[in-house]
């Protein structure tokens, strides 16, 4: 047995099987530095980004100390965002499976208020949601932290960056004293450190040195003017033709310019930024998930906590404020062992900031010129390989993701490998089909049915 085996913690035998059956072998850097203090119940402040396997880190934690027969809020995980509250509970329902009578609750903004009452009536050991929503319910009484054990304050510095600082500190005044904190953080600005001064108690500090797993990845500087910064993103899409992008940009204002502009030149493109109506952003996402769409033009604020997988690009608009949100934002591509690409165009006003990201760079910046840039062989309008259908029924109808596959498959006679993700909302699905085929999927579905039901469908 080694130091980063699960089995060296002293976790109950049923959470080691579930781990195994997870596929859990050994811990990454961050659980293996942070799991032994919390497990001790240690306060703890440790700097670790998305795709770390923080999540199971304070996961197993909070889950050692519950008391499962006891059905008051026992732990609160605080999330940015929805998407990411959402990706947290996923992760801790599945930490939690080998084990009986936990439930996991999300409150979370953008859904009606007097169901999640109904569901803190019926208890829940776990509550994981975003500091607005939390509030509202603490106001309101419908939800009591008395009997709390142990905070998380996960991406701690995008909580701060979106302002929820007040409201961090309002939920932790309801909270017992004697409580346990974990924060974690993907960058560790002085702002973490008065943070941590303020809520945790003598904190075990865990930076792990991530060299070894240092994602590979290629970076190129182009000086841009202002006038051509647009027709520069365009330029450099149509040479590399990528499969997902994240293109980041410093205003909502400016995403949108940038969205506008690379669909008026034929890149299937949409803008993220925190004017979305929440079934909007939703839908973005969604889309952008399943592949149905090239490139996501956001800021930080809107992408941070997106559980994005396989991004072979990232353009920066601009240099990023800050040199560690630059590399946060270049680390998006690069995992899974794939070899990423970072594209940061400069305007003359803003090589001061290129002068600070270079100050942490291993040697001087790789600046190339955007006029040697060439196009690609293939010149045809720059779209997603996927395309989503939206189905008119959802989980509330009973519909499951094997009615979908079946309709398409059967029925449609789609080949297995032409379908991709399918998502289940309450009333509604979406089903990544191959572009090529998404007008015959949509004709037979349209004509055929679903479950025995002919159910309205329709192309995104």
């Amino acid at each position: 047995m080694t130091d980063t085996d699960f089995a060296s913690l002293p976790l109950d035998a049923a959470t080691l099987a579930n781990l195994a059956s997870l596929g859990f072998t050994a811990m990454t850097p961050i659980q293996a530095r942070s799991l032994p203090p919390i497990l001790e119940g240690r306060d703890v402040l440790a700097q670790a980004g998305t795709g770390s396997g923080k999540t199971a880190a304070f996961g197993l934690g909070l889950l050692h100390e519950l008391d499962r027969r006891d059905f008051r809020p026992q732990a609160l995980v605080l999330c940015p965002t929805r998407e990411l509250a959402d990706q947290v509970a996923r992760e801790l329902r599945r930490l939690a499976r080998g084990t009986d009578n936990i439930k996991v609750l999300t409150l979370c903004g953008g859904v009606a208020m007097g169901p999640q009452v109904g569901s803190l009536e019926h208890g829940a050991q776990i509550i994981v949601g975003t500091p607005g929503r939390i509030e509202k319910h603490l106001a309101k009484g419908t939800l009591s932290l008395d009997g709390l054990k142990t905070l998380v304050l996960d991406e701690a510095d995008r909580m701060l960056d979106m302002g929820f600082v007040d409201s961090i500190a309002g939920i932790v005044g309801q909270t017992p004293a004697r409580r346990r904190t974990l924060l974690f953080s993907a960058t560790w600005p002085p702002a973490i450190q008065t943070l941590a001064g303020r809520f945790l108690r003598d904190p075990v500090s865990i930076k792990v040195a991530t060299e070894e797993d240092r994602p590979d990845i290629e970076q190129r500087f182009y000086e841009v003017t202002r006038e051509n910064r647009l027709e520069a993103v365009a330029r450099l899409l149509y040479s590399l033709r990528p499969t997902a992008c994240v293109v980041f940009c410093a205003t909502k204002r400016q995403c949108q310019e940038v969205a506008d502009h690379l669909n008026a030149q034929g890149v299937s493109a949409r803008a993220l930024n925190g004017d979305l109506e929440q079934r909007d952003r939703d839908q973005v996402l969604g889309l952008f998930a399943n592949r149905s769409l090239a490139v996501l033009v956001a800021t930080d604020v809107a992408a941070r906590g997106l559980d994005i997988a396989a991004l072979d690009l990232v353009i920066n608009v601009e240099p990023a404020r800050d040199p560690e949100t630059h590399t946060h934002r270049i680390g998006r591509t690069g995992r899974a062992g794939e070899r990423g690409l970072a594209l940061t165009l400069v305007a003359p006003p803003e090589m001061r900031r290129a002068l600070a990201i270079e100050d942490q760079h291993p040697g001087a910046l790789p600046w190339h010129a955007l006029d040697q840039v060439r196009p690609h062989a293939d010149r045809s309008p720059l779209r997603a390989p996927m395309a989503t259908l939206c189905i008119g029924a959802g989980r509330k109808q009973k519909l499951r993701p094997g009615d979908i596959l079946g309709a398409l498959t059967g029925d449609a006679g789609l080949p297995g490998d032409k379908v991709g993700k399918i998502t289940l909302f309450d009333h509604q699905a979406y089903v990544a089909v191959d572009r090529a085929v998404a007008n015959k999927a949509l004709q037979r579905l349209q004509a055929g049915k679903i479950k025995g039901r002919s159910l309205r469908v329709r192309r995104l």
